[in-house]
C-alpha cells in the first residue's frame, strides 16, 4: 500500500523554499527571542531599582509616622493592619486593594515579597510590580505595600513585540523569495533539460539546449551529457555498422552452404560428389565458427584485462606465436625472426599471444618475404612490431584497417573474417595502449602495437 505525505507531492523547489523558509524561522524566532529578553531583563532591573528605592523611602517614612513625601505619578502605597483594613494610603491607588487576598496572605508569612499584578499582553488595563515589608509596631503586625506602575516598561515590550513581528514577517518573505529565485536559478535549466528530452523522442543528434553564457556546475552537467550522447550516439553507429557487417558476413556462407545442400538433393549424386559436399560445408561452417569466436573475443575484451595482467616474457610469446606460423611460412619459401631479447612486461599473456597470432597470420596471408616479430621497451611504453617485405597496406586502407570487417578485399571473397586487425586493436585498448601501421617503413610493412606500464 502506498501512503501519501504531503511533503512527498512538493517539487525540489518547493522543498528548498520550505526548509529555506523554516531555518530562517528558526533564526528569526530565536534572534528576536534574544532581543526581547534582553530589552525586557534591562526595563526590569531599572523599574526594580526604582520600586526599592520608593519602598525604602516608605517604610522610613511610616516606621518612623512622619508624613510620606508627595507621591510622584505611578507609585503608590498601602499601610494593611493584621485585621487586612487599610490604615493608610496613596491617593487614587490603580486598584482598590493593591494586595489580592492570596498576595496578603504569603506577606503576612514573609519579611519581603515581591510581586506582579497585570498581564503583559492586555493594554489599557492595570499592570504594576509591587513589594511588601512586614512592619512590627505596638498596636500588631502591619503589612507596608509599595507598587510602581508598569506601564511604560509594557508599552515598550508590547511596541518592540510588533516590530519584532513584522521585521521577522518581511525578512521571512525576502528570504522566501530569494531561496525561490535561488532554486529556480538552479533547477531551472534542470526542468529544461527534462521538456527537452521529453520532446525529442528518439530523435538522432538531439543534444541539451546548454546555455554558453555561464560556466557553472549544471552548464558543465548539460555539456557533460551532451559528450555522452555523442559517444552513444557514435556507439550506436558501430553497433549497427556491426550488425550489418555480421549478418552480410554470414549470410554468405549460409547461401553457399544452402545452395551446396540444394544441388546435392536435386538429383541423385555419386559418393564423390556428396563428399564435395560435405567438405565444403563443413569449410563454410568453420568459417562461421571463426566468425562467431573472433566476435565472442571483441565482446570479452570491452570489459577489459586489468585484473589478468601479470609480468610476461614477450620474447617467449612471440617464439610462439612464430612456431605456429614456421612451417606453412618454410613450405612458401619465406622465413620468420623473433627479435625480443629479455623484455618482461606486465600483459594478459593469453590477449598478447591472440593478437600477436592474428598479426603473423596477416603478414603471413597477405605479406610477402620474411617476417619478423620484434619487441622492446621505449620508457614506460611496451612496443610489439610485426614487419614482413610485403608492398604495404593501400591508400585507402591505412586509415581504416583496424575496423571490424575491414578486407582489402571489397569483394569479400577471401576466407578472413576481416576480424584480426581489429582484435588486435582490442587488444591493445584494454591494456591502455593502441595500435597503428608505421607507414615510414616503406617498402616494407610494420604493424605495431604499443602497451603502456
Amino acid at each position: 500500500m502506498t501512503i501519501s505525505r504531503p511533503h512527498a507531492r512538493l517539487t525540489i523547489k518547493g522543498r528548498l523554499v520550505r526548509n529555506v523558509a523554516a531555518a530562517m524561522l528558526v533564526v528569526l524566532v530565536a534572534t528576536s527571542g534574544f532581543v526581547f529578553w534582553r530589552v525586557g531583563y534591562g526595563l526590569d532591573r531599572q523599574l526594580s531599582r526604582d520600586l526599592r528605592a520608593y519602598n525604602d523611602v516608605v517604610t522610613q517614612a511610616v516606621t518612623s509616622q512622619t508624613d510620606v513625601p508627595v507621591q510622584t505619578p505611578g507609585q503608590w502605597y498601602q499601610v494593611i493592619d493584621q485585621d487586612g483594613d487599610i490604615i493608610a494610603s496613596s491617593s487614587k491607588p490603580p486598584v482598590p486593594r493593591l494586595l489580592t487576598p492570596a498576595l496578603e496572605s504569603k506577606a503576612l508569612q514573609s519579611r519581603t515579597t515581591d510581586a506582579e499584578r497585570g498581564s503583559l499582553l492586555r493594554a489599557g488595563t492595570y499592570a504594576f510590580r509591587l513589594k511588601t515589608t512586614r512592619w512590627i509596631r505596638p498596636e500588631g503586625a502591619a503589612t507596608i505595600v509599595t507598587a510602581i506602575s508598569r506601564r511604560p516598561r509594557d508599552e515598550t515590550l508590547r511596541e518592540l513585540l510588533g516590530q519584532l513581528a513584522v521585521a521577522d514577517l518581511l525578512v521571512l518573505i525576502a528570504a522566501s523569495y530569494v531561496g525561490y529565485r535561488t532554486a529556480s536559478g538552479a533547477l531551472d535549466p534542470v526542468e529544461r533539460y527534462r521538456v527537452f528530452a521529453a520532446g525529442t523522442g528518439e530523435t538522432t543528434g538531439a543534444r541539451l539546449p546548454v546555455g554558453a553564457e555561464r560556466d557553472d556546475e549544471l552548464t558543465r552537467l548539460g555539456h557533460t551529457f551532451n559528450d555522452l550522447l555523442d559517444r552513444l550516439e557514435r556507439a550506436n553507429e558501430r553497433e549497427h555498422q556491426f550488425l550489418a557487417d555480421a549478418a552480410h558476413e554470414l549470410r554468405t556462407p549460409l547461401a553457399l552452404m544452402s545452395a551446396e545442400v540444394e544441388l546435392a538433393l536435386h538429383k541423385p549424386r555419386d559418393a564423390e560428389y556428396l563428399r564435395n559436399v560435405v567438405v565444403a560445408v563443413a569449410g563454410e561452417t568453420e568459417r562461421m565458427a571463426n566468425l562467431a569466436n573472433a566476435l565472442l573475443d571483441l565482446g570479452e575484451l570491452e570489459g577489459g584485462v586489468s585484473s589478468s595482467r601479470r609480468p610476461a616474457d614477450i620474447g617467449a610469446i612471440l617464439v610462439s606465436g612464430a612456431d605456429r606460423y614456421r612451417p606453412p611460412l618454410e613450405r612458401e619459401g619465406r622465413g620468420i625472426l623473433v627479435d625480443a631479447p629479455n623484455v618482461v612486461w606486465p600483459v594478459s599473456e593469453p590477449w598478447i599471444d591472440a593478437a600477436v597470432r592474428n598479426l603473423v597470420s596477416n603478414a603471413a596471408r597477405y605479406g610477402a618475404g620474411t617476417v619478423t616479430l620484434s619487441a622492446w621497451t621505449d620508457g614506460d611504453l611496451l612496443v610489439i612490431a610485426v614487419d614482413d617485405e610485403g608492398e604495404g597496406f593501400p591508400d585507402d586502407l591505412v586509415d581504416r584497417a583496424f575496423d571490424r570487417f575491414t578486407r582489402a578485399d571489397a569483394s569479400r571473397t577471401t576466407r578472413g573474417s576481416g576480424l584480426g586487425l581489429a582484435l588486435v586493436l582490442s587488444v591493445a585498448r584494454a591494456h591502455g595502449g593502441t595500435t597503428r601501421i608505421a607507414t615510414e617503413q616503406e617498402p616494407t610493412t610494420r604493424v605495431v602495437m604499443e602497451i603502456p606500464l
